[in-house]
């Protein structure tokens, strides 16, 4: 795997945040930050992807984004949300 090295800036008490998160993953710094800019990565992909669905096919109702919304909550675990 190829890697470059970066210098970066982040808020103090953002910098402070994320190494502790690093240290309870048992990662470095690096790590952490990399796994962390993939997934926002990630995110972004996916909303660009909803955005040409939807160009082709209209908006998604409130209906399919409640549906979307349970079928996500079931698959990742996650308790189910009160609106």
């Amino acid at each position: 795997m190829v890697v470059r090295k970066l210098s970066v800036a982040l808020e103090d008490g953002v910098a402070e945040a994320a190494g502790q998160a690093a240290e309870r993953a048992g990662v470095s710094l690096s790590a952490w930050l990399n796994h962390a800019a993939e997934n926002e990565l990630a995110i972004e992909t996916g909303i660009d992807a909803v955005r040409a669905w939807e160009a082709d096919h209209g908006v998604l109702s409130d209906d399919e984004l409640a549906a979307a919304d349970t079928l996500l909550d079931r698959v990742l675990g996650n308790p189910r949300r009160v609106s």
